[in-house]
């Protein structure tokens, strides 16, 4: 009986240590929480030591429906944005976009008031009655945006905001005499935008010096570009597309050095393309197209080494275009097109480059486009840039046609053969039958 009780002790022995053994790597366990706690106590303190909105400006926000059960210092909605101060005992809205906006709200003048520290107010898309603003909002706004908001806007409301750096309006219809009505007394602005505003009259003979964006598309101003656009030398980006312009491009317009972004397009205007546009050396963006300019395309175009965008379509130039491949292929779009007069060297340019012009005759005219089969044709090589007139495209077809005569005769032959070796199988056949 000993040697049984010493196994049996044994074996309890065994599972005792095993048990240990297999429940120690949990004793590790319990500090591993310990890491994540800290952050959460100093936190807590942090958090309540900031300080909350103004209550009086938390009023005016739920009277504009935005939700305010957590701070909009914080934490601000999907669809209205804010920016605080960092002011105490109570934080001050500083910026307020309004977005979306439900058919219901309203810009009551109690609630204005109450936000008149606002630096910059944004309307997106919020289709309310506009409102006389208190005069202490008028005082602290730098910055107003209004976009497709607004059913009618009046140029006299607008040009009380006279401290305004940025004014853009779009897809609001302003009701103004002319745009000086609106800028006269705005002597920082340094971004403008009234575009899409149904807005009438000529453009300004006094604009501030300081702008940098001036955007008038989508108007209906007439009459000619005045000198003092082209008196701003900070301007980076003009854009006076759309509208009824009309005379010649002034000289001038070389003067504006800084000058990335131009579109004077949609407008009728004439005469040629003048020669100091050379004298902008950061051109990028160039937009003439649908006027009625004439003349020829400047040669000095293919030097500028930063344009991206050249757009002369619909007009009324002509002559041989001055560009080479390696000059298109750098561009990002290249337009062209809807020009008579104008035309390519082949010699220069591929055929399969589709620039919605004909090809010069050996005057320098332009001849009539090919037929619409041979067009498509060519839309369905994989070269882009092959041109298919030269020589070793004109060799290449001949080639194919030689093919096909070879295959035939190839195939006759094949066949006679066949008739031949079972004719002779079948004389064999009848032979050993005997």
């Amino acid at each position: 009986m000993k040697p049984p009780l010493q196994l049996l002790f044994i074996l309890i022995l065994f599972f005792f240590f095993s048990t240990i053994t297999i429940s120690s790597p949990s004793l590790p366990l319990p500090p591993t929480p310990s890491p994540t706690s800290p952050p959460s106590t100093p936190s807590s303190p942090s958090s309540s030591s900031k300080s909350t909105l103004d209550p009086k400006q938390i009023t005016a926000l739920q009277s504009l429906n935005i939700p305010t059960s957590k701070d909009p210092c914080s934490q601000p909605s999907f669809h209205n944005a804010t920016l605080c101060d960092s002011s105490k005992p109570f934080r001050h809205l500083i910026s307020l976009t309004l977005s979306n906006c439900s058919s219901y709200v309203s810009l009551s003048f109690t609630a204005l008031k109450s936000l008149s520290t606002l630096h910059s107010l944004n309307l997106i898309n919020c289709p309310i009655s506009p409102i006389h603003f208190p005069q202490e909002l008028i005082s602290s706004l730098t910055s107003f945006t209004c976009i497709n908001s607004f059913h009618k806007i009046s140029g006299v409301w607008l040009s009380q905001l006279q401290n305004l750096t940025d004014l853009t309006v779009s897809n609001v219809q302003v009701k103004a005499s002319g745009p000086y009505v609106i800028l006269s007394h705005m002597n920082y602005l340094k971004s403008l935008t009234i575009s899409h505003a149904n807005l009438t009259g000529f453009l300004p003979g006094h604009i501030h010096s300081n702008l940098t964006h001036f955007d008038f598309s989508g108007n209906q101003l007439k009459g000619n570009i005045p000198f003092s656009i082209t008196m701003l030398d900070s301007l980076e980006s003009l854009n006076l597309s759309s509208n009824l312009l009309t005379g010649e491009i002034p000289s001038s317009i070389g003067d504006l050095i800084s000058l990335k972004n131009i579109s004077l397009a949609s407008n009728l205007f004439s005469g040629s393309i003048p020669d100091s546009f050379s004298a902008v050396p950061g051109l990028v963006h160039l937009d003439l197209s649908s006027n009625q300019l004439n003349g020829s395309i400047p040669k000095f175009i293919s030097q500028m080494k930063n344009i991206k965008y050249l757009n002369l379509a619909n007009n009324n130039l002509g002559g041989v275009v001055p560009f080479n491949l390696s000059f298109i292929k750098g561009l990002e779009v290249f337009k062209i097109g809807g020009n008579s007069n104008l035309c390519y060297n082949r010699s220069v340019l591929s055929s399969k480059l589709k620039l919605g012009i004909s090809h010069c005759d050996k005057y320098g005219m332009p001849v009539s486009p090919p037929p619409a089969k041979d067009s498509s044709a060519d839309d369905s090589s994989d070269d882009d840039y092959d041109d298919s007139d030269d020589d070793g495209g004109g060799r290449k077809h001949k080639k194919d046609q030689h093919h096909g005569p070879n295959k035939f005769v190839l195939g006759v032959a094949i066949a006679l053969s066949s008739i031949v070796f079972l004719i002779v199988f079948l004389i064999v056949c009848s032979k050993c039958c005997r």
